[in-house]
């Protein structure tokens, strides 16, 4: 069997036009035109090899090869510019993981080990070879000049890499490195030969990410200083310490001459605030979160980075700081919390602080009206609002349903839908700058008339005028509705011109008037309306998030129920990312400002370190409420709506990394506990730092009213939430820790800064940059390939790695078996159980645990948190029950399904290559409500054994213990509605790593 990607053949080239300027460089320095034939080739002889050359399956590897061929090409090109050089490998490694992702997992894990062969053969044979002579290589420098090559250099950039780092060492990248080099090359792509050296070692050390960091930092040193200073320089990692606080001088100068930056950071205290830099931190990257912010985040001119990672983050820091009394010390404060992963601003702060055009804010809520005013006044909005990075959220309930009159012209109007072509086509134009895809969600309450067209949007037959493929669909459910579902009652369809109240009401209140408007359908007082059942509506909600991803499930009562504004409003939608709960109207356009605390740099083996969390928390809301003042607001209804409520969204992230340093599996009742526990303390040192600031700086305007002023904290509200439901649809724990009454108190009589506080956003980018798990996810798999905006990436998962060293389990078999198992330690038989459980992937962990960890969160949380949940094989009986299951645990929303349908592994069912995944579920699901029957307000639920956190001082000890495991309750079965079989069906639900998602980046 050869399967070498070199060898010729005389398949026509490609068509892709990028293809001419595509060179390979081959493992002996040679260089040669990229040819796709030669991909084909290989890929064709391991199909072969594994699965016979009879003639049926030749017909069957013929197609197959050549769509995957074509997938790998475009892979391979994407970012492809002129003169682009691919290495060998890179291109091996692509066709490697097209196999995986394919699920061709024998011919995937034969290509493995043939390449693994093939490299030990290469270095015998170059271990009994005549040492190679580098000098008689040349490099091209920008300027055109051929120097010698500087082997010396090269030795001494990679031996700071992998200093410091164990299980590294710099033998094997300088080794790959030399494979690489011709004769000419250039100084970009010797650099690059260096990096990718690095990188094809990652699956065998994680810690090789971070040498692939620092040498990537050695490349944009060299970018940055030689535009800076107008000719070629270099300087290694040690030498930086002495020459960054000249380079930050240099580089605000210009950043100010190109009017990217603001001039006013040039009046700051510069030798106080270029003393304050860490040039060591440079070196806490990981090859994604560096590689993420070099393409999307640093300051460039004509694409030539000049932006260092440390100058970055003091940017950003100084740009909040900008209006504070003691700037220096505030931005000083500030870039000691970003630069050290403890808390990360949200991606528009992290673009635009500091600059010329400080954009700030996260998310924009819109709602739009009954008229043509008002919704082509909503276009332009999100025009405006999406161009500098903005994520939309739109309201679209009061716009009147298909066949309602219109009085002005004495016609019927055409429904919604036309107009959300229009919202999607807009989001599409205007691509937040060049930076990302402009992304926008439309909500639609489930009585809207139009609703059954509104569940279509996303599908790919149909009347295309009628769809939108790029736009964001949310379903805004009220209880009312869910409570019929679980009755097995009829369901009434209306327009909103003729119902107008129902879109601000909620709660008993909408109930009520929802039956009387039902009442007068009947006496024949209303013209627009259609009668179905709402099991058959809800099994179509269903089916369709399944099928095309979309609409989301959030739930329209607990979002006003609880939120503390609801004297001035109400929370009509929520965000793009279904972490926003806030009021809007025609007046106001809803504005959050996001950012979140690093779960992992706040636990160690013994716990949660409350002392460092609350001095992280203080900052961090700080800094969130400058961003309301010093932002630059795009549009008049937005800043006065921001400057008077002044929400901010205080999240977390690197939840699970947080549980695999304590131990703790996700599917554990010490997890949900420990979800529990942490985010009672974010609330408390939120909420206790906003007043604290309202102490300072003032409360909001609508203080009086709210909630807030009366005493009633998030945790209060829930018993809102019970009173609505009537104790026979709410199965919440309700338990804490903390002695509240007197923070309570103090809210009380001094007020808050903000009107909300907390938002859990999915924080896909800037947890890349930091090196943790998004937000409040569970970890996709253990290895594997992440595709984003910026590329792909070999991700491993460091805490796995390092709990297999310790048990002597590391090596490379395993790393072949991680692969074969689509990074699942479920069927590696030598693993043990306590680990197969700790490092469950997010497909073998039964959702159940999320929605309960979430539920427990949401008591503490003012707004909502991104939630996605997962499923390994949907099916319409699976999906109906955890969905309700979620509206039972009081949850406010829901976002992506991520799902692996039931035909996903027949993609690769060629003579017996199954690669189907066994789930591994460490403990039962828990609970399930019961059916709905008349109930007292639930109690808390069991204590788990008692344990160390179990009663917690009003003012914490430094480290809070880890939460010992707990007893296992066994589930119970919610009521059933008709299922829906998904056994024919491949569906669109999320799939992760899809660079075009926004939860993906």
């Amino acid at each position: 069997m050869s399967l070498d990607i070199t060898e010729t053949s005389q398949r026509p080239p490609s068509v892709t036009e990028k293809t001419a300027t595509v060179r390979v460089i081959r493992r002996d320095g040679s260089v040669s035109p990229f040819d796709a034939n030669k991909i084909s080739v290989a890929m064709t002889k391991a199909f072969l090899a594994v699965e016979g050359d009879d003639a049926a399956a030749s017909s069957r590897i013929h197609h197959l090869v050549a769509e995957l061929t074509e997938q790998v090409e475009q892979s391979l090109l994407r970012h492809a510019g002129p003169e682009t050089a691919l290495h060998i490998e890179q291109i091996q490694d692509q066709v490697e993981l097209m196999l995986m992702r394919g699920e061709h997992h024998k011919v995937a894990r034969a290509y493995v080990l043939y390449r693994d062969e093939r490299a030990k053969a290469r270095a015998a044979a170059e271990a009994a070879s005549p040492a190679r002579d580098e000098n008689v290589l040349h490099v091209k420098s920008a300027d055109g000049v051929l120097r010698p090559l500087d082997w010396d250099r090269v030795a001494h950039v990679v031996g700071e890499a992998v200093a410091g780092l164990s299980d590294v060492s710099s033998e094997p990248v300088l080794t790959e490195t030399r494979r690489n080099l011709y004769d000419g090359i250039s100084a970009d792509e010797l650099a690059l030969a260096q990096i990718m050296a690095a990188r094809t070692l990652v699956e065998q050390e994680p810690n090789y990410s971070y040498v692939s960091a620092r040498l990537l930092a050695d490349k944009l040193r060299a970018e940055a200083l030689s535009y800076l200073a107008g000719r070629p320089r270099q300087a290694s990692q040690d030498e930086m310490a002495g020459i960054y606080p000249g380079y930050f001088r240099d580089y605000l100068r210009r950043a100010i001459e190109l009017e990217l930056v603001n001039p006013e950071l040039a009046q700051f205290d510069l030798d106080r605030i270029t003393a304050a830099l860490r040039p060591e931190r440079d070196l806490d990257f990981g090859f994604l979160g560096l590689q993420t912010l070099y393409d999307r985040y640093f300051q460039h001119h004509n694409g030539t980075r000049f932006e260092l990672p440390q100058a970055f983050f003091m940017r950003v820091a100084m740009g909040l700081a900008i209006r504070e009394d003691d700037r220096e010390a505030r931005a000083i404060e500030f870039y000691e919390l970003l630069s050290s992963f403890h808390f990360m601003a949200s991606t528009p702060t992290l673009f635009n602080s500091g600059t010329t055009r400080p954009q700030l804010s996260s998310c924009f809520l819109t709602t739009v009206d009954d008229d043509l005013d008002s919704i082509f006044q909503a276009y332009k909005n999100n025009a405006l609002l999406a161009k500098y990075s903005g994520g939309l959220g739109n309201d679209w309930t009061p716009v009147r349903g298909l066949g309602a009159h219109i009085k002005g012209t004495n016609g019927q109007s055409q429904g919604v839908v036309p107009f959300l072509k229009i919202a999607n086509d807009t989001a599409v134009a205007v691509n937040q700058g060049g930076k990302r895809k402009g992304a926008a969600c439309a909500y639609l309450e489930t009585w809207h008339v139009d609703i059954e067209e509104f569940l279509d949007l996303r599908k790919n037959t149909g009347d295309d005028r009628r769809r939108t493929h790029d736009m964001n669909t949310a379903n805004w459910v009220p209880d009312e509705f869910l409570r019929r579902v679980e009755a097995n009652e009829g369901w009434t369809l209306f327009s909103p011109n003729e119902v107008p109240d129902l879109h601000d009401l909620y709660g008993n209140a909408f109930a009520e008037r929802y039956r009387e408007y039902e009442a007068a359908a009947e006496r024949g007082e209303i013209k627009v309306f259609r009668k179905v059942r709402a099991v058959d509506l809800w099994r179509r909600m269903l089916t369709m998030l399944f099928e095309t991803g979309h609409p989301w499930i959030t739930f329209k009562d607990p979002c006003n129920l609880r939120s503390p504004q609801q004297h001035t409003g109400v929370v009509h939608s929520s965000n793009l990312c279904t972490e926003i709960t806030l009021n809007t109207s025609a007046d106001e356009v809803a504005v959050c400002n996001l950012g979140s605390v690093n779960l992992l740099k706040h636990v160690g083996p013994d716990g949660l370190d409350t002392a460092r969390l609350e001095k992280t928390v203080r900052t961090a809301v700080r800094m969130l409420d400058n961003v309301i003042d010093i932002n630059f607001y795009t549009i008049p209804e937005a800043r006065r709506s921001n400057l008077r409520h002044r929400p901010i969204g205080l999240g977390l992230m690197g939840f699970q990394d947080a549980l695999f340093e304590l131990g703790l599996p996700l599917s554990s009742e010490a997890a949900v506990e420990f979800a529990d526990r942490s985010m009672e303390y974010i609330s408390y040192y939120a909420i206790s730092a906003s007043t604290d600031l309202a102490e300072e700086r003032g409360q909001y305007q609508t203080f009086e009213g709210s909630l807030w002023s009366k005493g009633i904290l998030p945790i209060d509200s829930m018993q809102l939430l019970i009173d609505a439901r009537r104790g026979d649809a709410l199965d919440v724990d309700t338990s804490s820790t903390l002695d509240w009454e007197p923070l309570r108190q103090r809210v009380r009589t001094v007020g808050m800064r903000n009107s909300n506080v907390m938002a859990i956003a999915p924080t896909a980018t800037i947890s890349n940059i930091c090196g943790v798990g998004q937000s409040i996810e569970p970890l996709f798999q253990n290895l594997f390939v992440k595709s984003n905006m910026s590329g792909d990436f070999t991700v491993v998962n460091p805490h796995l790695v390092r709990s297999l060293k310790e048990r002597g389990l590391w090596d490379e078999v395993m790393v072949s078996d991680l692969k074969y198992f689509d990074g699942s330690l479920g069927q590696i038989d030598r693993v043990p159980d306590d680990l197969k459980a700790l490092y469950a992937t997010a497909f073998e962990v039964e959702s159940k645990w999320l929605v309960d960890a979430a539920s427990r969160r949401q008591k503490w949380i003012d707004q909502a948190q991104s939630l996605n949940l997962y499923i390994a094989a949907p099916s319409g009986r699976k999906l109906d029950e955890l969905y309700r299951y979620a509206w039972h645990k009081g949850l406010k929303t829901t976002y992506y399904l991520r799902a692996q349908s039931a035909t996903h592994v027949e993609k690769s069912t060629l003579r017996g290559t199954d690669g189907k995944l066994n789930a591994v579920s460490a403990t039962p699901a828990p609970a399930a409500s019961p059916s709905p029957s008349p109930a007292p307000s639930p109690s808390p639920s069991p204590s788990p054994s008692p344990s160390p956190s179990a009663a917690v001082p009003a003012t914490p000890s430094a480290v809070v213990p880890a939460v010992p495991p707990a007893p296992v309750v066994k589930p119970k079965e919610l009521p059933k509605v008709d299922d829906v079989d998904f056994a024919a069906t491949d569906g669109a639900a999320c799939r992760i790593d899809d660079p075009d998602c926004e939860a993906c980046q």
